[in-house]
């Protein structure tokens, strides 16, 4: 992201602390090829650190063990070493590498760390404006989502089906919905 486009984007020059009570960081992988679960961490960090020529970067950091889709089986399985293996590998990062135009929006270029795989990702990002807060600091918004294949991540767990297809498809698409607030 150039100067031209934190100025455009209204983040001042600073650190914005990802907010997770305001925030979140879901998923939806398709089931017997017919639906859909979805699912989110509930544990997870972050901050946006513009630098005085406007240059954002993004860290964050989700505990893999706070993966939650609202059934407990299933959350275990999820924790096991056949999907995110937590003993192993407790945490998925994301790092950006730049932010770019993309028309009205942004893409978020980064590498993204899982069961100790790093790729390299491209979030679709739309920036969501600034509000003065309340009273706690200036307040910004941002929504972003990516396609993933797990396989790529090592999540490679094969569960077919006895009619075709799998039990769990391969895309994963991650949302992110994300409230920073810059830190005085």
């Amino acid at each position: 992201m150039t100067m031209t486009t934190a100025v455009r984007t209204g983040l001042s020059t600073g650190t914005w602390t990802i907010d997770p009570v305001h925030s979140n960081v879901g998923f939806s992988v398709r089931h017997l090829m017919v639906s859909k679960v979805r699912g989110k961490f509930d544990d997870f960090s972050g901050a946006i650190t513009v630098a005085e020529d406007g240059t954002p970067s993004v860290r964050a950091e989700v505990s893999t063990a706070s993966v939650n889709t609202g059934n407990e089986q299933r959350d275990a399985h999820l924790r096991s070493a056949e999907f995110f293996d937590v003993e192993k590998y407790p945490t998925a990062t994301f790092v950006s590498t730049g932010v770019r135009p993309d028309g009205d929006n942004y893409v978020l270029d980064g590498d993204l760390t899982i069961k100790g795989i790093t790729r390299p990702v491209s979030f679709a990002l739309e920036f969501n404006g600034v509000n003065p807060g309340m009273g706690q600091g200036e307040v910004a918004g941002f929504e972003a989502s990516v396609v993933l294949n797990r396989r790529d991540f090592g999540i490679d767990i094969d569960m077919p089906l006895e009619t075709g297809g799998a039990v769990i498809g391969d895309k994963v698409t991650v949302t992110l919905e994300i409230e920073a607030t810059k830190q005085q």
